[in-house]
């Protein structure tokens, strides 16, 4: 097995309405949200989790598929696809134990929020509170909860990692698949509670560059991809 290059995308995710991808709620005080959002523990500001970014790539990919499996992990009955010789497990790897277990080639970075100025004015550290009502079905008793989210318009680093070895099966189509997995998270949502309101963003990519095996040997130079090959609705 031998890498062939890499393959480095870069640009931003805005977020296009709320974003609600949770953390810890060890520092909530009495009266606060009853969920927090995940923040950077030194500059305290939201981030995008590179974990929650490539989970959601994956499973949208594998429904588009239809690959999506009947394993069961943790509560839940569809689990992910572990077929080898599927696109989406090439890309994205397995979990198995096994001799067919396959690792990783999309590696997605934490996303760092861009613009930290633009949301100094909001009611939380750079967040804001938002309240929902559940309406009991019996008595009509209105029985309100808060939760804290990432406002619209926040802006976080996009950068993704596909490495292509020369064993890989779909190497010339990763590239690709990356691409489509995110115009699908754009038809969705990204973080909790997508099916009342929060979620939607939008990727702009800025920058896609390749790197042969021998740039890093300091043999070749890095090829610079023409943005205008790229799907359109994502620049």
């Amino acid at each position: 097995m031998k890498l062939l290059k890499k393959i480095i995308i870069t640009g931003e995710i805005e977020a296009l309405t709320g974003l609600m991808i949770g953390g810890s709620n060890t520092s909530m005080g009495i009266g606060g949200p009853d969920k927090m959002v995940i923040r950077n523990p030194v500059t305290n500001q939201p981030y995008i989790p590179g974990s929650s970014l490539k989970g959601k790539m994956r499973s949208l990919l594998e429904l588009s598929y239809g690959y999506i499996g009947n394993k069961k992990m943790g509560k839940v009955e569809n689990g992910p696809d572990e077929d080898p010789n599927h696109e989406s497990t090439q890309l994205f790897g397995t979990a198995r134990t096994d001799a067919r277990q396959r690792p990783s080639r999309i590696i997605c970075r934490d996303g760092f929020l861009l613009n930290p100025q633009e949301l100094k004015g909001t009611e939380l550290p750079f967040t804001e509170a938002k309240t929902e009502v559940v309406i009991d079905r019996i008595t009509s008793q209105a029985m309100p909860r808060t939760f804290e989210r990432v406002p619209a318009g926040a802006k976080f680093a996009l950068n993704i990692v596909v490495n292509i070895f020369d064993d890989d099966t779909f190497k010339d189509q990763f590239k690709t698949l990356t691409f489509k997995a995110l115009q699908l998270l754009q038809d969705d949502y990204l973080g909790g509670s997508g099916s009342r309101g929060n979620g939607q963003v939008k990727f702009r990519i800025t920058s896609v560059v390749e790197r042969s095996s021998k740039f890093y040997h300091g043999d070749e130079k890095e090829i610079e991809i023409d943005l205008t090959t790229i799907p359109k609705d994502l620049r």
